[in-house]
């Protein structure tokens, strides 16, 4: 499916996850996070950035790895991507879905 954010024309897979994240930018996050209702602060690019560096490293991301990045608690992630933490992260962020999400 392909969507237009931030001005850009981006393919997203049919669960929702971008399928380039070489397209991403800091802008295209804004708005992906609006639509769920979530408004970025600086931690929230912080948890971001650490997802995109993680997954390009090719490490599997964990909730727990999040949680224990320094940046953030896990009860704190609930609190940043209310209900599905790390789902909503990977979304925003624009990696692929984590094989533990749901």
């Amino acid at each position: 499916m392909n969507r237009t954010i931030a001005g850009q024309h981006i393919e997203f897979s049919d669960d929702g996850f971008m399928t380039d994240m070489q397209v991403w930018t800091q802008e295209i996050a804004v708005e992906l996070a609006k639509e769920y209702g979530i408004e970025l602060s600086e931690k929230h690019i912080a948890v971001l950035e650490f997802v995109r560096k993680k997954h390009r490293e090719g490490v599997e991301m964990t909730l727990r790895l999040v949680g224990s990045s320094g940046i953030t608690d896990i009860k704190e992630m609930y609190v940043l991507f209310p209900k599905r933490p790390l789902k909503l992260a990977a979304l925003i962020a624009g990696i692929p879905k984590p094989s533990g999400c749901l």
